[in-house]
């Protein structure tokens, strides 16, 4: 097979009646850099823990690596590591120990398990915390403990569940850094974020679940492509009265702030025409910029529906 994950017609119903999947069907390739999306409660949390046998699914098929988690789930499960969102390690182990303890829940012996776990920590910056006890790291230490915890046996499949929240600028482009080279040497990763920009950067392929239902997936630069509309500000050399503004009402336009117009544009009226049209008001174009991230507004318009 040529998927890391294959998910067919997911679907999990709780006793209290509240339905998190509505047949889900969702396929990652391997070597993919692939962003699961969607607002708070959509059901990310819940897909990604079926995959990694937290959760029983109602209903549905779940393939990892070409193993069925029903036929054979201990296999499955070793196609995969995952960095959920909470940190769950011993705050009181050295770090050290929390990779290495990790790597004997797969039967990794500790002579084995111990220059692993020494590898990952120091690739992620954490090589001088080896002997320190958890709890004293920072939040972004912590997070980039958890991600040497999830690949101590070398998954082919990693899941992040939000793996940069709370991470300052600075850490994030390290994490991105690592986490693009740990792909190009053949992981697929998963990733969930809020940070849109980030998975924009990062992934090829994303998915947007939202009410426990994928609705829309793709390659990202085709579904942003396909985008009916974008909406920019424009920064003037001088400050537009309202006369202006309503020449411009094609574009939906509006002032944003001083010098600045907020601007709607389609395929039909592009970028080019818009321009044209506030340079035929006596206005010059300064500099511009998208009011939001591209795959921003892409997720807003699915998911606000």
């Amino acid at each position: 097979m040529d998927n890391a994950l294959s998910i067919t017609d997911l679907k999990k119903v709780y006793q209290n009646g509240t339905t998190a999947l509505r047949g889900v069907s969702l396929e990652v390739g391997r070597g993919d850099f692939f962003a699961l999306l969607g607002p708070n409660g959509a059901g990310k949390t819940t897909l990604i823990n079926i995959v990694t046998g937290l959760v029983n699914k109602t209903s549905g098929k779940v393939n990892i690596q070409g193993v069925s988690i029903d036929d054979n789930a201990p296999k499955a499960k070793l196609h995969v590591g995952v960095v959920p969102q909470e940190f769950n390690f011993g705050i009181f182990e050295d770090v050290i120990d929390v990779v290495v303890n990790q790597a004997g829940y797969y039967g990794i012996p500790r002579r084995e398990a111990l220059p692993r776990a020494e590898t990952y920590l120091r690739k992620l910056g954490l090589g001088d915390k080896l002997h320190v006890q958890a709890r004293t790291l920072s939040g972004g230490m912590k997070r980039r403990l958890m991600i040497a915890r999830g690949l101590v046996h070398e998954p082919k499949l990693l899941i992040l569940d939000e793996p940069t929240a709370g991470v300052d600028i600075e850490l994030r482009r390290g994490m991105w850094e690592f986490l693009n080279d740990l792909n190009a040497k053949g992981t697929t990763i998963i990733l969930t974020t809020h940070y849109l920009e980030e998975a924009e950067q990062l992934c090829k392929n994303v998915a947007i679940i939202n009410k426990g239902e994928i609705v829309a997936s793709g390659e990202i630069r085709s579904l942003l492509s396909s985008m009916d509309e974008e909406t920019f500000v424009f920064d003037l050399d001088q400050d537009p009265d309202q006369n202006q503004i309503s020449k411009l009402s094609t574009y939906q336009a509006q002032r944003s702030a001083p010098h600045a117009l907020e601007m709607t544009l389609t395929k039909a009226h592009p970028l080019n025409s818009a321009i044209l049209n506030i340079n035929a008001l006596g206005l010059q174009v300064k500099s511009m910029r998208n009011k939001t991230n591209r795959l921003e507004e892409f997720f807003i318009h699915h998911t606000s529906k």
